[in-house]
């Protein structure tokens, strides 16, 4: 990998980060209503680590999508201190708008969170 494409993966995180954020801060204010922008800003790192991690570990395949979007999920729950089924609606929503935010953005490059 060369320089200019480290710099540019790196941007393109930093901007993944700043719109995953944005996105989870009115999701969640919309459902949770009790949110700040902080915690929806520690939602999108774990999220980001999680994806990471996953096809780190996993590979670009099914399982790695599975394993990664239970995992994020499990911080979602934890962080908002939402039930189950409350915190997967806010994931897919939150996924959803992420979906069509990046492919707008030209930012697509693997499932999940931008």
């Amino acid at each position: 990998m060369t320089s200019l494409q480290l710099d540019n993966s790196a941007v393109i995180f930093v901007i993944g980060l700043v719109i995953s954020t944005i996105i989870i801060f009115i999701v969640t204010k919309l459902f949770r209503g009790r949110t700040n922008i902080g915690k929806a800003f520690v939602t999108a790192v774990i999220g980001a680590l999680v994806w990471v991690v996953a096809y780190r570990l996993l590979g670009h395949g099914l399982l790695a999508i599975v394993i990664g979007g239970i995992a994020w999920l499990l911080a979602l729950k934890g962080l908002y201190g939402l039930s189950w089924t409350r915190a997967a609606i806010i994931a897919v929503i939150i996924w959803i708008v992420s979906y069509f935010v990046s492919v707008a953005l030209g930012l697509r490059t693997a499932p999940g969170p931008l």
